[in-house]
This record gives structure tokens, C-alpha cells and sequence, in this order.
């Protein structure tokens, strides 16, 4: 989950007509065919999972943020017959394979950890920095603390090590110094009160234009929805459940969610290790990947959206090794 939005989309249209980004890689490198089974981690606006079952899969949805339900009702309504849905977090995967009757594996999982642009353009969500609204940015507003009560409750050091280590924002001491020095006279409620003293923090523009808040409100989401955990928690369920030649593809969008998969599928598809330990090479015993490929966005599809330009699509395939925990 990420420094920009995963799809060039708008709430309401319908959902086989949103195009995430890299789609079109996506399809070509994984090659979806009628009977598969796939399990989309992240339906969001449907996207992916519309792509998915007019190659003729069938697919197993997961969201867990409100927005996704009518959507997914409505591509229950298109396929009824290869469409389910759940609302809930991907860190839950594997129980909800087996909870739909796909226990005995699946030939895909897709994860795209992207915002999606109806989040970022519905106020009351409080995930933009140029719309005004509540400070919340849950993405399931049935539970968890809020952005609001982060930014208002944690100690200075915690709030810039979040800030830094979420967002990648160098100024994230500064930054945290000028929210707890706010907040001790008026504590943080709006989107654009927090972002406008974030801006005030930086001090100046950023290069090409981006808006000065925009780290810290990704800093902000991934930790409130504790994307990171629930990132870690899903790859090794996603490897799990995947069948022989199964392919794990992942889409991020920030740099430190990109390398943990990056280093997730080097550790897994790597058939030889070689360490101070084992001054020789020795065969890995958790050799699951016989392939791993990494696909970036084209210009063409940068100069369409430019949210893309962060993107990252990583795809593993999985070997006949059988699988032990």
C-alpha cells in the first residue's frame, strides 16, 4: 500500500471498465485461461478480477474496505457462476480458500496495493491531503484507531520513525517536531489542517509538484491499516495455497512493500544458498519459485496516469516442490 493509487478509476462507473495499472502487463506476463482458479487480495473497484473472468477464470475476491461491496455485487451479477466475494483483510487468505471450498489450491493470487482513486476522492474517507474531511483513513471503519488518534497520541520519536520508515521521508524529524508542537494547543481532527502544517514543516514545494503531505499521508494509511503486517502475513499464505506452476503477482506502489517481495520471492527462488555459515553452496530447502520477473509501467501508460510512475509489478511462479511448513 503506497505512494500512489493503483487504478485510474471513478466510483460509480462500472467495474469492468476500470483499468488498474499495469493491467495489460499483468495479463501477458500471468495468462489467465477458462477453469483457473484466482483469488484477487485487493478487488478494490473489480478491476483486476473483471480481467480475470473474461479470460474465463473464476475468482475469489477479498476487500475489506465498505466501498468494494457494491461493486462486487455487481460483478456477482455478471458471473455469478465464477464470482465470490468476502469482506475481509488479504492477511486472512488462506482460511477464506478453504472457507470458499478451494482447499485444494489455486492457480493464481493477485495483490495490488494500490489506493484506489475513489478512496482518495471521497472526503469523509480522510485518506486525501486536498480535500476536507475527518482524519480517519481506516480502511474498514468497523474497527482500528483512527489517523487522528496516531497523530495526536504518539510520542514525537515513534511519529517520526513512522514518517520516515512508512513514507520515506527524510524530513520526518522536523515534520513530527511541528505536529507535537500543534497538537499540544489544538489536537489534530481535518485532512487539511494536518496537511497544511506537514506543508509548513517541509518549508517547499516538492520537485515536479508533488504535494508536501503526500509521504506523510501514505506514512499515515500504512500505518493505520497496518499494511506492512498484513503484507508479510499473506505472502507466505499466498505460497501456501498456490499449485504447482500457480503464480503469485504482486503490484506496489511504495518502495518498502516492493522490497518485501522482492526479497520474499529471491528467498524462495534461489535453488542453491550459499552463506558465511555454508562456505559451500547447499540446496534450498524452501525453493518454491522456479521463475521470478519483475514488469514496470510504459510511458504511455505514465503519461496517461500518472500515478503509475511508482509502480511495480513482480510475478513468481511456482515449482512442483511440494510444499512443508
Amino acid at each position: 500500500m503506497s505512494a500512489g493509487p493503483a487504478e485510474n478509476r471513478s466510483e460509480g462507473a462500472n467495474a469492468s471498465l476500470h483499468k488498474p495499472v499495469l493491467l495489460a502487463s499483468f495479463l501477458a506476463a500471468v495468462g489467465p485461461k477458462p477453469g483457473q482458479r484466482w483469488i484477487d487480495g485487493t478487488f478494490g473497484r473489480g478491476g483486476h478480477t473483471s480481467a480475470l473472468l473474461e479470460a474465463g477464470a473464476e475468482v475469489l475476491g477479498l476487500d475489506r474496505d465498505e466501498a468494494a461491496v457494491q461493486v462486487a455485487e455487481e460483478v456477482r451479477q455478471r458471473w455469478p457462476e465464477r464470482f465470490s466475494w468476502m469482506r475481509r483483510n488479504f492477511a486472512e487468505m488462506e482460511i477464506s480458500a478453504r472457507d470458499a471450498g478451494w482447499g485444494g489450491g489455486v492457480d493464481g493470487v493477485l495483490l495490488d496495493l494500490g489506493v484506489s482513486s475513489p478512496q482518495l476522492d471521497v472526503a469523509e474517507r480522510g485518506f486525501s491531503f486536498r480535500l476536507e474531511g475527518p482524519l480517519d483513513m481506516r480502511m474498514d471503519r468497523r474497527e482500528g484507531v483512527t489517523a487522528a488518534q496516531l497523530v495526536n497520541e504518539l510520542p514525537e520519536t515513534d511519529l517520526a520513525n513512522m514518517i520516515y520508515e512508512y513514507g520515506d521521508e527524510r524530513q520526518s524529524r522536523r515534520i513530527a517536531r511541528a505536529l507535537v508542537a500543534r497538537r499540544e494547543r489544538r489536537p489534530f481532527v481535518s485532512t487539511l489542517d494536518f496537511a497544511e502544517v506537514v506543508a509548513g514543516a517541509v518549508g517547499r514545494p516538492r520537485i515536479g509538484g508533488v504535494h508536501p503531505a503526500t509521504k506523510v499521508f501514505q506514512a499515515l494509511r500504512i500505518a493505520v491499516n497496518h499494511e506492512r503486517e498484513a503484507l508479510l502475513a499473506v505472502l507466505p499464505q499466498a505460497l501456501k495455497i498456490l499449485k504447482p506452476q500457480g503464480v503469485l503477482a504482486v503490484i506496489s506502489f511504495h518502495s518498502g512493500e516492493d522490497r518485501q517481495v522482492k526479497s520474499f520471492m529471491r528467498q524462495h527462488a534461489n535453488e542453491w544458498l550459499d552463506t558465511p555459515e555454508h562456505p559451500q553452496s547447499f540446496r534450498n530447502p524452501k525453493h518454491y519459485f522456479s521463475d521470478v520477473r519483475r514488469y514496470l509501467p510504459t510511458n504511455e501508460e505514465m503519461a496517461e496516469n500518472p500515478r503509475a510512475r511508482s509502480a511495480r509489478l513482480r510475478v513468481a511462479w511456482r515449482n512442483e516442490v511440494p510444499y512443508a511448513n
